[in-house]
């Protein structure tokens, strides 16, 4: 058996954040990254991109080749780990036993299936790994109508990709709107028109009950008995924590593996990041899974410096979205709050001609949350605001201007966050 000195389980932003400030920390330590997907470390995010045919699979690649090797790292893909023995401190696969002196799991997220007849028809397919992609690129070869369940983002970006493949495409949706865990109605409906102007039918309220078809889905009926044709069915309403591996153990779960500020387990010596953890959201005041790119790339940095004894915290974390369906741009961060919610102030700016859209959404003087459609290129002075705390009240009307940047903030407050984020953010890890 081979022992290392830190295991990662997990090969995507989680893991590769750790591996690389593990490897700043400790140049001599052994390290190991397991991976159940065999391909070198990908970004999931450009994965449409690649569906679309806009980029080449080399082009997926989130680091280079040679990375593992100038990491000095055992790179061990497409082993499944199968059980974790927390007292003797070693993971079994089908492929043998290894032994960590620290464990980070970044075992991701995995695709919500829900029991429908007949889902397990030939050329239905998820939109998660990179295998899902790869069977959906050559099933484009034939298809023809295709049916997305689930008018999320994850959904939303396969519908387009599709569209623009020539495909006739149907998205279905449960909820009475697009998107709406994430955005407000106003924007639901502005991500609506975008769609159905480029062709893309947009049902809502209903969902798949049934999938037809002997070998290959052939067609889908939906809750109230419409038939939809379908050579394509995308199932695209969502991913859950993977935390299968350390359910029923020591280590504790909710709906992801639940850590502290450093990322760490009820384990010792186990950390976990990313799509599989619940990090702390500042705003809802509560612990939550957020898989999002950022925040486990920096909860893999924050498990690297903890699992070295660098006391390290991640306490600013926020649900964040920066999405684009066909011409129509949108960012939106923080909490998603209806107009006619009580404690909080709303501020508005409208223009449906031009597709412009702005909400700030205020809390006893701070923001609490945004949404920007149209203009988008200052969010990043917003979520600064946002994720500073500072009081906006003295200049919260210049929030809905879309050059809004430092430049409008008062000199102080300008100062100071140039300095935490410009001259601290030099010398100082996260």
């Amino acid at each position: 058996m081979k022992k290392y000195d830190f295991v990662i389980i997990g090969n995507s932003a989680g893991g590769i954040g750790c591996v690389e400030t593990l490897r700043t920390l400790d140049k001599d330590a052994s390290i190991a990254v397991i991976s159940d997907e065999k391909y070198h470390t990908y970004s999931r995010a450009l994965i449409p991109y690649y569906l679309d045919g806009k980029i080449e699979f080399d082009k997926m690649y989130y680091r280079p080749l040679d990375f593992y090797e100038r990491m000095r790292v055992d790179a061990l893909l497409g082993i499944r780990i199968t059980e974790i023995d927390f007292d003797k401190k070693i993971l079994k696969s089908d492929d043998g036993v290894v032994g960590y002196g620290k464990l980070l799991l970044a075992t991701g997220g995995k695709p919500f299936v829900p029991p429908i007849e007949g889902i397990d028809k030939k050329k239905v397919f998820t939109f998660v790994k990179m295998d899902d992609v790869i069977g959906i690129k050559d099933a484009l070869q034939s298809a023809e109508k295709a049916v997305v369940l689930g008018g999320g983002v994850i959904g939303l970006m396969v519908a387009e990709v599709l569209k623009k493949r020539g495909l006739e495409v149907t998205v279905v949706e449960l909820a009475d709107r697009v998107l709406a865990p994430v955005v407000d109605r106003t924007t639901s409906m502005f991500v609506e028109d975008a769609f159905r102007e480029n062709g893309v039918k947009i049902i809502t309220g209903n969902t798949i009950k049934k999938v037809l078809g002997k070998e290959n889905v052939e067609s889908v009926v939906l809750e109230d008995g419409t038939e939809i044709p379908a050579d394509l069915l995308v199932v695209g309403i969502g991913v859950m924590p993977r935390i299968e591996l350390v359910k029923d153990t020591a280590i504790e779960t909710n709906r992801g593996i639940v850590v502290n500020s450093r990322m760490e387990t009820t384990v010792k010596d186990v950390y976990a990041c990313g799509d599989c953890a619940e990090v702390y959201d500042f705003l809802f005041d509560a612990k939550r899974p957020l898989p999002l790119w950022p925040i486990a790339y920096a909860g893999g940095r924050i498990a690297a410096f903890n699992m070295c004894g660098i006391d390290r915290e991640y306490t600013n974390a926020i649900a964040m979205n920066a999405m684009h369906f066909f011409d129509l741009y949108i960012i939106n961060a923080g909490l998603n709050v209806a107009d006619d919610e009580e404690g909080y102030e709303i501020l508005k700016k409208f223009d449906e001609e031009n597709r412009i859209y702005r909400k700030i959404v205020l809390r006893e003087g701070k923001i609490a949350g945004m949404i920007l459609v149209g203009e988008v290129e200052r969010a990043g002075v917003i979520i600064n605001l946002m994720r500073r705390e500072v009081d906006v009240i003295s200049f919260k009307e210049r929030l809905l201007d879309g050059d809004f940047g430092y430049a409008d903030l008062p000199e102080s407050i300008r100062w100071r966050l140039l300095y935490n984020d410009v001259i601290l953010g030099v010398v100082r890890e996260p």
